[in-house]
């Protein structure tokens, strides 16, 4: 079946409805009637009972028999019916069902209770039907509040899939919050409330009409939006690009989901035993401008808001204080005053006192979650306007950037509490700021100038804070802290990205810019919540750890607390001592302890009596290859290449080089699959093949082949390759960062080819964002750095290596 353009979707549904109704009654007149004149009737049910069946939706029947005993003989009967419609080309889900059954609670199945909503007969024993009929509203009356209960949970379990956001990307249209289950989910919970439900006409029309092109564009139940799609939906739409219609998209979902939640929140609300935990002491918040009641904030008299505007942020400073949702109504009468609450705020000698109230209280990001919902925020600070449902094209980032604002806001407020062991260090780090304000007020505006410009967008940011900062008076030391953490709010993401955190240098470099240990962790913690809104998976253990270090590097470089004199612990006067460390740079021991050193060394003795030593430890967030060996060419590519061969993903890599020409390679590497824990033979077999393949018994290149491909990314998120050399930022070796498309191997390729031009490997930083890798090489050449005719040829080697043309 191929779909025809859909300009009425509602045009559209219902003559597929009609098209199925006919179908499947020509197939009851065939097989069902013949056999059974009496005790049988179907039903649609869900999208196909209230007549909106998308072109590739399944189709939903319930087969109504008045017994068991006709169920049983009937067996057969529906069998051939269900084939015919699937031979028909129907995707069908049914059920057979007494009226007895459809008058009760099914716990495991409360799709059932709930498709029952949209029920419509269809063919068969109308005497039958009559009776369910006349069953169903009692049933659904006397189990409301079971039914609501059922139904919240559902949609809690479905928003919490998608981070309780409809500000995704690449959403589904059908199952995000904001899509077509919620708008569906106002009228299930009004028809069980038996109220009248607030339709959203213009939404259905804009979501059903899309959805109506993804079936059609990809011909079966498809309802992602990926970054492919929106390009078409753009041009489907008439629209003059696909970032500025996804904004209508996501002001769709944004009415959608605020009119869910209201209705969701009012019918949870009847059934006071949810709430009842609630009442012996939230009610006791209450004061002379709000009533707490059910867990949300009510004004105490709406109809005041004109008069004393300042009611609007007393509410703002409750929450934050609270935690406590503003309820629907409250929301609604901030938005429908909001002129008026802008032309206040304008008129405000000083705004900045009363904001540093909300954003240094406990709850503040959910108090700027509101504000933003109601526009306050946006009345505060018109320039947050520019960036409302913004869409940046990036596969790697998950919402809008708005979205993304708020997320790492409410990252930061989420350390006051956690117990994650990763993230219980920077939670003790957020507790010794003396104010967090500046900090927060620093999230709210660092990516503004991505509205006008992605990359290189820090600039822009600072140039659109700055008139809005002046506007609330904020004092001059607080608006420097603010200025420099939009400012330097990717620089310690550069540094764990394209430097080697244990060069003295990076940390060195990074004091200089931070001067202060207080705006150190302020950037630190200003880093950390940026990254981990980006997506759920962005901040790693890995990464979560490599920002620890350097935070720690930096602030000792700041307190003069280096650790250098850590060097002279290791004793040099066993002689077999004296030969392993000779040659090694002076960075070896300063960046490895006496024991690690000692364990080296154990591994050298293993070497000379089997050619090659290996050992493999688990750290907390990875794992760690230590290699001892001969030098010889392209052997950290070889090593590179096996491990990714066994679908490992390098963190970071480093090579020493002795006078006796012995290697010291470590890899530190993660498991995405968890293989080598689970499987404690796999340990062996890696450690035995890495030890095969450096005395050349294996060839690397045949274990690549069996490591599957990736998928690959939307052609609009191809990354472009870039190769660039930095030869100032270490005393001894030059920096060669690549950007290119990731894929298995890719690391192994790379090394090669810097083998293959004469290059020696000193240390190796790795990061991947979705399908982009970025790697970072520390190279030398004959005992320094290679000269600009090698490095031409090495450029020239890697972009070919990359795949680039």
């Amino acid at each position: 079946m191929v779909t025809p353009p859909c300009n009425d979707p509602l045009l559209a549904l219902a003559e597929r409805t009609a098209s199925v109704d006919r179908m499947v009654a020509q197939a009851a007149r065939n097989l069902l009637w013949p056999a059974f004149p009496s005790g049988l009737a179907l039903l649609a049910v869900g999208g196909y009972g209230r007549r909106e069946l998308f072109p590739y939706s399944d189709v939903d029947l319930v087969l109504l028999v008045e017994n068991d005993r006709v169920a049983q003989s009937a067996r057969a009967s529906v069998s051939s019916f269900i084939q015919t419609l699937w031979d028909g080309g129907l995707r069908l889900s049914h059920s057979v069902r007494t009226p007895a059954e459809c008058a009760e609670i099914h716990d495991q199945n409360t799709e059932l209770n709930i498709s029952l909503l949209d029920e419509r007969f269809l063919d068969g024993d109308r005497a039958l039907y009559a009776g369910f009929v006349q069953r169903l509203p009692r049933f659904l009356h006397a189990q409301r509040d079971t039914l609501i209960h059922s139904l919240a949970r559902l949609t809690h379990d479905r928003h919490r899939k998608y981070q309780n956001t409809f500000y995704h990307l690449e959403p589904n249209v059908k199952d995000t919050p904001g899509g077509l289950r919620d708008h569906q989910l106002v009228r299930w919970l009004a028809r069980i409330r038996e109220t009248e439900a607030a339709e959203n006409a213009s939404a259905f029309l804009f979501l059903a009409r899309l959805r109506c092109h993804l079936h059609g564009r990809a011909e079966r139940d498809n309802n992602a939006l990926t970054f492919d799609a929106q390009e078409e939906a753009a041009e489907y739409f008439r629209a003059p690009g696909a970032a500025a219609w996804m904004r209508d998209y996501f002001r769709h979902a944004r009415d959608v989901y605020r009119a869910a939640v209201r209705e969701l929140e009012s019918s949870e609300a009847q059934n006071s035993s949810l709430f009842a935990q609630f009442k012996d002491w939230r009610t006791r918040l209450s004061n002379a401008d709000f009533t707490v009641s059910r867990d949300r904030v009510h004004l105490r008299s709406p109809q005041s808001l004109e008069a004393d505007p300042e009611l609007a942020l007393r509410l703002s400073q409750f929450v934050a204080r609270h935690g406590i949702r503003p309820s629907a109504p409250a929301e609604q009468r901030i938005a429908a005053v909001l002129p008026r609450l802008a032309e206040w705020l304008a008129g405000l000698p000083a705004l900045w006192p009363a904001l540093k109230e909300i954003l240094s209280l406990p709850h503040a990001a959910l108090a700027l979650r509101t504000m933003h919902d109601t526009g306050l925020l946006r009345a505060v600070f018109p320039e947050l306007a520019q960036i409302e449902c913004l869409v940046i094209r990036d596969f790697y980032h998950r919402y809008t950037v708005d979205e993304h604002t708020l997320v790492a806001l409410q990252v930061l407020e989420d350390l006051r509490s956690t117990r994650e062991p990763s993230a219980k260090r920077y939670g003790d780090l957020f507790s010794e700021l003396d104010d967090p304000a500046a900090l927060m007020c620093a999230l709210v505006f660092h990516d503004v100038g991505k509205a006008t410009v992605n990359n290189g967008h820090v600039d822009a940011s600072l140039k659109s804070a700055e008139p809005a900062l002046d506007r609330i008076h904020m004092p001059a030391p607080e608006r420097d802290l603010v200025r420099f953490l939009i400012g330097s709010h990717l620089e310690m993401s550069a540094a764990m990205l394209a430097r080697d955190l244990q060069d003295p240098a990076t940390p060195r470099d990074l004091a200089r810019r931070v001067q202060t240990v207080e705006r150190l962790k302020a950037l630190t913690l200003m880093t950390y919540a940026d990254i981990s809104a980006v997506n759920p998976s962005a901040m790693t253990p890995w990464r979560a750890e490599l920002l620890w270090q350097l935070f720690l590097a930096t602030y000792n470089e700041l307190t003069r607390e280096l650790e250098t004199d850590r060097i002279r612990t290791v004793t040099d006067e066993a002689p077999e001592m004296r030969a392993f460390l000779a040659g090694f740079p002076t960075r070896y021991a300063r960046t490895h302890t006496v024991e690690e050193i000692a364990s080296h060394l154990r591994l050298d003795a293993t070497y000379h009596q089997r050619g090659v030593a290996v050992d493999l430890q688990k750290l907390d967030a990875a794992w760690r290859l230590t290699l001892v060996t001969a030098d010889r060419p392209f052997l950290f590519a070889s090593v590179a290449g096996t491990l990714s061969g066994f679908g490992m993903n390098i963190l970071k890599a480093e090579a020493f080089c002795n006078q006796q020409g012995t290697v010291l390679d470590t890899f530190t590497f993660a498991d995405p699959h968890r293989n080598l824990e689970l499987n404690p033979t796999e340990v062996d077999r890696l450690r035995t093949t890495i030890e095969r393949v450096v005395l050349g018994r294996i060839d690397v290149r045949q274990l690549l082949q069996h490591r599957p491909k990736p998928t690959p990314p939307s052609r609009s998120a191809g990354v472009h390759t870039n190769v660039s050399f930095n030869s100032e930022v270490s005393a001894t070796a030059t920096l060669i960062e690549i950007v290119a498309q990731d894929r298995p191997g890719l690391l192994y390729d790379l090394a090669s080819a810097i083998s293959a031009q004469g290059c020696n490997i000193d240390v190796v930083l790795i990061d991947t964002e979705a399908h982009k890798a970025i790697d970072v090489f520390y190279v030398t050449a004959d005992g320094g750095k290679p000269g600009a005719q090698q490095l031409q040829r090495l450029g020239d080697a890697l972009r070919r290596a990359c795949g680039a043309p």
